[in-house]
């Protein structure tokens, strides 16, 4: 079963930003979208910004049991790799 995770958030311009995070098959699957646009951007290494507020969301989701204790351990996992490479 597929977990999906959206949020929005504002660039210093004032635009809003929309990513999805959608994990399946134990593999993550990042896209955002500036609102007003109609193509979606596919990350294949998503920016470090959109893993630091998946983790937070993850994390605050799990607290409520409404994610998965996998999806805590695969988003941290996500961001080590990411830092061991920057």
């Amino acid at each position: 079963m597929p977990s999906q995770h959206i949020w929005t958030e504002k660039d210093r311009h004032g635009k809003k930003r929309e990513v999805r995070a959608t994990k399946f098959g134990g593999m993550w699957r990042f896209q955002s979208k500036i609102a007003g646009e109609t193509e979606w951007i596919y990350y294949d290494s998503p920016p470090f910004e959109d893993l630091l507020s998946l983790k937070e969301i993850v994390t605050r989701k799990y607290r409520r049991r409404r994610a998965s204790i996998e999806d805590v351990v695969s988003v941290n996992k996500l961001i080590e790799e990411q830092g061991v490479h920057d």
